[in-house]
């Protein structure tokens, strides 16, 4: 199983019309509601001219010290994606303030994950936009 975590803490995975890989979206028949697989080093402009028909992107982070789904999220932003962009794997609590700083709306982790770092760890760093790097520099 797995959690996903908000800003308002743990919750269940709402999404239930599972995911395609990137290199099967090609072939994907439009259904109601599509999710797309992106490993980290999958280049986000494939998806350029069908990001208007997906709902929910998955970045993969292989390891908590491998940075490409930063860059991924927030490139996906600059092209204009507006649906989900959920973070998957090896994220810690303490990533996650630039998780959503670079475009994550969620991360997904796996239930022993959640035990070793409980949802007030990652409550503790939900107010991502109040502490930021640069404002502090600016002040």
């Amino acid at each position: 199983m797995s959690v996903i975590v908000t800003d308002s803490g743990f919750g269940a995975d709402d999404w239930t019309h599972g995911f395609t890989a990137l290199d099967q979206l090609a072939a994907n028949d439009a259904p109601p509601a599509v999710a797309v697989d992106l490993g980290s080093d999958a280049d986000p402009s494939t998806l350029e001219a069908r990001l208007n028909d997906i709902d929910l992107i998955c970045v993969d982070f292989p390891s908590f010290s491998d940075g490409r789904g930063f860059t991924i999220a927030r490139r996906l932003r600059l092209m204009g994606f507006h649906g989900r962009v959920r973070a998957k794997g090896h994220v810690i609590a303490d990533q996650y303030a630039m998780v959503r700083r670079s475009g994550f709306d969620e991360v997904e982790i796996n239930d022993d994950l959640a035990r070793r770092q409980p949802e007030d760890q990652w409550l503790a760093r939900a107010n991502w936009k109040a502490y930021d790097y640069q404002s502090r520099l600016r002040a």
